[in-house]
């Protein structure tokens, strides 16, 4: 049994005592923390006044799409570092799929661009 013998035991036995250790975090929290709900906790208050209309976010779907455009194309950086660091191993096949890579990420931008999904209005 080569999985008893290798370094996977230590990876398995640190998941389970992660898992083990949070339930038994938020077990412990819930029995022995105070809990007295109320009306005044729980109504909304911004600066110390509370809120004369009811509270409701009013963002529009363009809010959520610019977020995810910014977490696609800054991801990018996530990739290009490994590449930078191994750019000498890497040789000339390297820096052709960077490009290719870079070249459809621009093209992503430049479609998103024409389409509108960067204005924030």
């Amino acid at each position: 049994m080569e999985f008893l013998g290798s370094n996977w035991i230590v990876v398995v036995f640190m998941v389970v005592a992660t898992f083990i250790m949070g339930f038994a975090m938020a077990g412990i929290s819930s029995v022995v923390g105070p809990s007295r709900p109320n009306k005044a906790k729980s109504a909304p208050y911004e600066s110390g006044i509370p809120d004369i209309k009811p509270v409701r976010p009013q963002f529009t779907a363009r809010f959520y799409v610019i977020g995810m455009l910014f977490v696609i194309f800054d991801l990018e950086a996530a990739f290009m570092y490994p590449w930078a660091v191994n750019f000498d191993v890497l040789g000339m096949g390297g820096f052709v799929h960077m490009m290719i890579f870079v070249s459809l990420l621009l093209l992503s931008y430049v479609y998103a661009w024409k389409k509108g999904a960067l204005e924030w209005v």
